[in-house]
C-alpha cells in the first residue's frame, strides 16, 4: 500500500547522511545506534540500504548492464525526492519499479509515525547505507540535497581489508571475497581536500566496534547539517569549467592507473615468452610512451568533446574503461606482438 506524507514535513528540516566503506565495515551496526540515538532526540529516521532496496541481479560489471545499475541507483534517490517533494495534505506514493516496493514502504514507516511520538515539524533524516566507493556516487546524493535545500553529510568507516573479509564470511549471504579486493582497490574515500562539497564528512575507524563517542561525533555531524542546509545551484561559468577540468584529471587519472596495469602484465607476459633482457629494456619505455601519447589524446579529447556540467552525472569509470579497452589496450598489444615477433625471428 502506497503511503501517505503529512503536510507538516514540508515544514521540517532534513538532511541526507551518506554511509560509505567496504562491505562488512560496520555501516548496518553503526546505522541502527544512529537511528537509537535520533529516536531520543525526536528525530524521525529512516535507514536507506541499497542492497536490500536494489535487486541483486541488478548488479553487473558489464557496460550494458552497469546502466541499469545506475538506474536502480538514481531510483532510490527519486524515491526520496518524492517523497520530500509532496505539496499537498496526503499524497499516494507509489514506489519506482527499479527497488523494492517492501522495503522502501519499510524505510518510510518510521517517517510515518503517529504524529505524538514525533511532534510537528520533528527533523528528518535520511541515513543512506551503501558502499559509496566512488565520489561520483555520492555527489548524486548532494545534488539532491542541494536542489532541495537539505542539509547533508558523510561518513567514512575506515577498516581494513582482511577484516572485512573475515566479518563478511560470518554473514547469511557474504560478499563475494574478489568483489571486496576490487572494491578495496577502487575505493576513493571522502576527500574535503580535492572535493570541497564533502567538506562536512568525519571518518570513523570500525576496526573494533564502534563506540559511543563515535555515534555522539555522527550525531553532532547530523545535526550541524540540519541546521546548515545546502543552497541550491547558481549559475557559475567559471565554476563549471573548473569542475570539468577536475573531471577531466580524474578520468586521466583513473586511465593512468590502468594503463599501468596493463603495461605490467605486458612486461610480465613478455618474460614469460623468453624476451630477451635487451629487448625488455627497450620494450618497458615504449610501451610508457605509448601510455604518455594516449593520456595525452585522452585529455585532449574529453575536454574537447565531454560536455560537462556539475548537475550532470560523467560516469568516469566507464568512461576511462571505454577508452583503455577500445584504444590503449589494441596498441600496448601491438607493440608486444612486435617485440615477440622479432625475439623468435632471432
Amino acid at each position: 500500500m502506497a503511503a501517505a506524507v503529512p503536510r507538516r514535513f514540508l515544514r521540517a528540516q532534513a538532511c541526507l547522511c551518506v554511509l560509505c566503506g567496504l562491505p562488512a565495515a560496520g555501516k548496518s551496526t553503526l546505522t541502527r545506534a544512529v537511528l537509537g540515538a535520533a529516536a531520543e532526540r525526536g528525530w524521525r529516521a529512516a535507514a536507506v540500504s541499497y542492497d536490500e532496496l536494489i535487486p541483486e541481479q541488478a548488479y553487473f560489471t558489464e557496460a550494458e548492464e552497469h546502466t541499469n545499475w545506475k538506474s536502480h541507483r538514481q531510483a532510490v534517490l527519486q524515491s526520496i525526492e518524492q517523497f520530500l517533494e509532496q505539496r499537498e495534505g496526503a499524497v499516494d506514493l507509489p514506489s519506482s519499479p527499479l527497488i523494492n516496493e517492501a522495503t522502501w514502504q519499510l524505510c518510510l514507516r518510521s517517517l510515518l509515525q503517529p504524529e505524538e511520538l514525533n511532534p510537528d515539524g520533528a527533523p528528518l533524516l535520511f541515513l543512506l547505507d551503501d558502499n559509496f566507493y566512488y565520489p561520483s556516487m555520492r555527489y548524486e546524493v548532494y545534488q539532491l540535497a542541494r536542489k532541495l535545500s537539505l542539509g547533508f553529510c558523510q561518513v567514512y568507516l575506515r577498516c581494513d581489508l582482511e577484516t572485512c573479509i573475515r566479518r563478511n564470511q560470518s554473514r547469511p549471504r557474504p560478499v563475494p571475497v574478489q568483489v571486496i579486493v576490487e572494491m578495496e582497490k577502487r575505493l576513493d574515500s571522502p576527500n574535503p581536500q580535492k572535493n570541497p562539497w564533502e567538506f562536512r564528512s568525519i571518518s570513523l575507524n570500525s576496526t573494533n566496534d564502534v563506540s559511543k563517542s563515535d555515534i555522539q561525533r555522527v550525531i553532532e555531524l547530523i545535526s550541524t547539517a540540519l541546521n546548515n542546509p545546502l543552497s541550491p545551484a547558481e549559475e557559475n561559468t567559471e565554476q563549471k569549467e573548473a569542475d570539468r577540468l577536475k573531471c577531466a584529471l580524474s578520468v586521466v587519472h583513473q586511465a593512468d592507473q590502468a594503463c599501468r596495469r596493463l603495461i605490467s602484465e605486458a612486461m610480465k607476459a613478455a618474460r614469460e615468452s623468453h624476451v630477451p633482457s635487451e629487448h625488455m629494456r627497450a620494450l618497458a619505455p615504449r610501451l610508457n610512451e605509448c601510455k604518455a601519447a594516449f593520456l595525452r589524446d585522452l585529455r585532449h579529447q574529453f575536454l574537447q568533446e565531454t560536455r560537462f556540467l556539475p548537475e550532470e552525472d560523467v560516469d568516469v569509470e566507464q568512461v576511462v574503461k571505454r577508452a583503455v579497452e577500445s584504444v590503449f589496450d589494441g596498441r600496448k598489444n601491438e607493440i608486444i606482438s612486435q617485440f615477440i615477433d622479432n625475439h623468435e625471428k632471432t
